[in-house]
């Protein structure tokens, strides 16, 4: 009876081992599978992953719908940031969810992703109040913008993640800025009369806002440079419409006879040689031609009604031209809209 005894027990210790181990393959071939297979997501998210912990961070997942919220995901979600810790730790950030992110994949945005990247274009001719505004209507950025010195902003796109600085992005843009013109000041034509990057920057504000074309600007520059060394007024509008605005608003409108009397250094109407300060934030356009203008003994430019301009050497040249633009807005004027 005893040795009855004993081969039952062991037949049942048996059959228990084996049910026991055949669960336990399933439900390490149910996590295995749920580990890996597509998740519930069912369209790219960015999403902000919060300081705090594992269990924010499986909260935020499951409300975001990345993870499934039930308890099994969870579980198994938390067994699997343990069991795969030596993979590295988890960021607090805000990253790209493809759609049907598996855990495995979540897994490795947390660990690996790289951080969103939001982007903010500077356009080229823009003031510094124009800057500012631009900064402080940025999505995603913290803190206050300060005004930057006119000039002083290289305008390109910049990247930036979530809550970053508006003074941060700003001082990036402006160290940009100071590294663009030292090394164009450094490889500028050694025969230009300019003393100075900053006044190499002056003139390159003054080129930006006369002509969009870049190909025009070299010889705007030369331009300058001619009536520089003769000793002429530069007589450029976009100085007086500073002098009045302050870079603070568009004038809206055209200058007047009056507008060029206005007392101030800025107005290159009335002051022979470079206005005090830029006018703007010029692009790099506008910056390598003034540090590298065409050859031109050209005194007058005027537009041409056609988005560029004609370049003259004489001012009866330079009249007549501005007879033709006259002509030409008279003639629209005319034309039925």
């Amino acid at each position: 009876m005893n040795q009855g005894w004993k081969t039952s027990t062991f037949k049942w210790f048996v059959i228990t081992g084996v049910v026991f181990t055949f669960c336990a393959l399933a439900v390490i071939g149910k996590a295995w599978h749920d580990y890996m297979r597509p998740g519930p997501l069912i369209r790219d998210v960015e999403v902000v992953i919060p300081h705090g912990g594992y269990a924010s961070t499986i909260t935020c997942l499951q409300k975001e719908g990345i993870l499934s919220s039930s308890w099994w995901t969870t579980s198994l979600f938390q067994i699997a940031i343990v069991l795969t810790r030596k993979d590295g730790r988890l960021h607090a950030a805000e990253f790209h969810f493809p759609a049907h992110s598996s855990m495995q994949h979540v897994l490795w945005i947390l660990r690996h992703g790289k951080p969103v990247e939001h982007k903010l274009t500077i356009p080229e001719g823009l003031t510094a109040y124009q800057i500012k505004k631009i900064l402080d209507n940025a999505p995603f950025l913290v803190g206050i913008t300060p005004l930057p010195a006119e000039g002083s902003v290289l305008p390109q796109t910049y990247n930036y993640r979530r809550n970053s600085q508006r003074k941060d992005l700003l001082k990036r843009m402006q160290t940009d800025m100071t590294n663009t013109l030292h090394k164009t000041w450094e490889e500028r034509d050694t025969q230009i009369t300019l003393q100075n990057p900053k006044d190499l920057l002056i003139l390159a504000s003054l080129i930006e806002k006369e002509t969009a074309l870049s190909t025009e600007r070299p010889l705007v520059a030369r331009v300058f440079f001619n009536r520089l060394k003769k000793g002429m007024k530069l007589q450029t509008d976009p100085t007086v419409i500073y002098a009045l605005t302050h870079g603070k608003t568009h004038l809206g409108r055209p200058l007047s006879h009056t507008d060029l009397q206005v007392q101030s250094p800025y107005n290159t109407y009335l002051n022979t040689g470079l206005p005090p300060g830029p006018i703007c934030t010029p692009s790099i356009s506008s910056l390598q031609a003034a540090a590298h203008p065409a050859k031109s003994e050209a005194l007058y430019f005027v537009a041409d009604g056609a988005g560029g301009h004609h370049f003259s050497k004489t001012l009866e040249e330079h009249n007549h031209y501005v007879s033709l633009l006259r002509e030409k807005e008279i003639s629209l004027k005319k034309t039925p809209q």
